[in-house]
């Protein structure tokens, strides 16, 4: 695709890296019962959130890429879920460290998958409250949040809360 905007990578690798630092945050350290939980008739279970974020850090991936696909996983067990948001978060960040050309416009892989999947780990964290494991409150703004620091180790929290 010759049409493609360049872009300075820096702000969609940010985005990333606080959706890998907020989604490390709620699914760690997980009650056995969680995953498969139903909180109500009509919500899915936090293991089948965990999934759906997964499925959209494949199609943002797929959208860098020029080549958009999408896929509904099939949601597997709470620790593998868990390894796959971080693998996608390093394919997806290294794929925007490398290229120049985005398959798509910056502001629709922000406003599309990185927007909703953010989203997605707002809803997780709100189950894990109501499940009776909550996350602390953090002061994001301070947190040493890094682009390219995509995995699940980070830095302890810098100002928590309850």
């Amino acid at each position: 695709m010759t049409d493609r905007p360049e872009f300075e990578p820096a702000f969609l690798r940010h985005v990333v890296a606080t959706l890998a630092y907020r989604g490390g945050k709620v699914v760690s350290g997980v009650p056995g019962d969680f995953a498969t939980r139903r909180f109500g008739e009509t919500t899915r279970t936090p293991i089948e959130i965990l999934a759906h974020v997964n499925d959209l850090l494949d199609w943002a991936l797929s959208l860098v890429q020029g080549a958009q696909k999408w896929h509904s996983s099939t949601p597997g067990e709470w620790n593998a879920e868990a390894s796959r948001f971080f693998a996608g978060l390093g394919a997806l960040d290294q794929a925007l460290a490398e290229t120049k050309l985005l398959g798509a416009p910056a502001e629709r892989l922000f406003q599309g998958p990185l927007a909703d999947a953010h989203t997605h780990v707002g809803q997780i964290a709100l189950l894990r409250r109501m499940a009776g494991s909550p996350i602390r409150g953090e002061n994001y703004f301070v947190a040493d949040i890094a682009v390219g620091n995509v995995g699940p180790d980070f830095p302890p929290a810098r100002r928590e809360f309850d």
